[in-house]
This record gives structure tokens, C-alpha cells and sequence, in this order.
């Protein structure tokens, strides 16, 4: 299928149901581009409630690329996780605080998907990048169209603090419009997002991703021994390992 933008905007308002979970999904699936995602958070005394935006691919071997919202006690600050699988793998978590309070206005998180990397921005400014790094045997979200979802479920709650509602105010979709079964994007290479200045990110983006690695990271699996002593070859070739 030809290469186009897809702009989508929408107001939705998400209550977190008891034992249950709400989802949206958008009807297309795409393969690279950049995705927004406009949201403002639970309120209050949030612990147990996990608010999602991502994109994924069908089937068991399934690429994904998720941002997590993990709710906190009052007063507290927001946990935000990031994740990535390829050929349906995982266990590449990273956790920062959120450096303001998401639950006062809405704050717009981008996924920049492209075939050099995959890299996720609060407020354009960039928390975690995810190179390809299939030049060392390592596989890379390149082959599976994926759709975008939102997501709101439950872990442990307190219910008196009920109702929980997070509220998506539009998104915005720039990207490869493909079916499912789509190998490659037709106009590879002539989209904003898949030009030279895009392969990686420039100084001040960089200077941006350290800064909050530096101030606000709280886990990222690339240091932890524990679980992986022998460091994931990806980690190796990532500047924000």
C-alpha cells in the first residue's frame, strides 16, 4: 500500500473498571512512523492502576513498543515504564520519574519508529532510544506492521479511592498506512521520519536523553546483574545503557 499520513483526533475519557480493563485500538496497522499520544494521568491515590499506550504486532513471535503508567500514592511521583519486544520477546524494561505532575494537564508521549531505531519522547524531549541492532544477530521491530492501542487496567487497588479515570484528549498518527502482512513500507525512505536527520538523534536530543537518565531513571535492565549478567548485546551499542 502507498505511504501516507493517517491524522486521527479524538477526545476520550477512560474509566479503569473494576477487575476488567479498557482498550482502544485504531482500525489500521502501520509499519514505521511517528505516533502522539495526548494524556492526562489518574488523579489522587492511583497505586495499582496501570494506564498504557503502544504499539503491537499479531501473532506469537509479535513485536511491540510500550509506554507504561504506573499509579502512585498521593504525593508521589508518577512511574513511567517503557518496554520493548521483538519476535516476542521482552524483559527490556526501563523506569523513570516523571519530572511533573501528569495528572494536572495533558502531556504528549511520541513513539518515533523508523528502521534505525525506536525511540520514545515526553514532550518531544527523547527518555529512551532502541537501536537496530540486527547487524549483530539481534532482532528489530522491522517486518510486522503494528496498531496503536490504549489501555487502562488494575493490579491491586485500593477502592475506596474509586472512580480512576485517565483521559485521552486526541492522537496523532504520521506513519506507513500497510496491511498485516506487509513486509516493507513501498515508499521506504521519503517520509520526515526516515530521513538522514532522523537515523539517530542530534546533540541537544542527546544532551536531553542524559539528562533525564541522569536525574530521573530508576531501573533499566541494561545494569541489572542480577537478572542479566552477562549484559544484553543491545545494551553494548545503546548510549543511554
Amino acid at each position: 500500500m502507498p505511504l501516507h499520513g493517517l491524522l486521527i483526533t479524538s477526545s476520550i475519557s477512560m474509566v479503569v473498571m473494576r477487575l476488567s480493563s479498557t482498550s482502544t485500538t485504531t482500525l489500521g496497522s502501520h509499519l514505521y512512523g511517528h505516533f502522539d499520544m495526548h494524556i492526562k494521568m489518574v488523579a489522587g491515590d492511583s497505586a495499582g492502576t496501570v494506564t498504557a499506550f503502544y504499539l503491537s504486532s499479531n501473532g506469537n513471535e509479535h513485536d511491540e513498543v510500550d509506554f507504561e503508567f504506573l499509579g502512585n500514592r498521593t504525593g508521589e511521583p508518577y512511574i513511567l515504564q517503557t518496554n520493548v519486544f521483538t519476535g516476542g520477546e521482552g524483559n527490556r524494561e526501563q523506569r523513570i520519574y516523571l519530572w511533573f505532575d501528569p495528572t494536572a494537564a495533558y502531556h504528549t508521549y511520541s513513539i518515533l519508529w523508523n528502521s534505525y531505531h525506536v525511540t520514545f519522547f515526553v514532550d518531544n524531549i527523547p527518555i529512551r532510544i532502541f537501536k537496530n541492532s540486527r547487524k549483530l544477530g539481534l532482532k528489530f521491530p522491522f517486518e510486522q506492521p503494528m496498531k496503536l492501542y490504549s489501555r487502562g487496567g488494575l493490579e491491586k487497588t485500593d477502592w475506596s479511592k474509586a472512580p480512576f479515570i485517565a483521559k485521552y484528549r486526541g492522537f496523532h498518527i504520521d506513519a506507513c498506512e500497510a496491511s498485516v502482512n506487509a513486509k516493507f513500507c513501498e515508499t521506504q525512505g521519503r517520509r520526515w521520519w526516515d530521513q538522514k536527520e532522523y537515523q539517530d538523534l542530534d546533540a541537544y536530543q542527546y544532551r536531553r536523553l542524559m539528562w533525564v537518565l541522569r536525574k530521573f531513571t530508576i531501573y533499566n535492565y541494561c545494569k541489572d546483574k542480577a537478572r542479566f549478567p552477562v549484559m544484553p548485546r543491545e545494551c553494548k551499542i545503546d548510549r543511554d545503557a
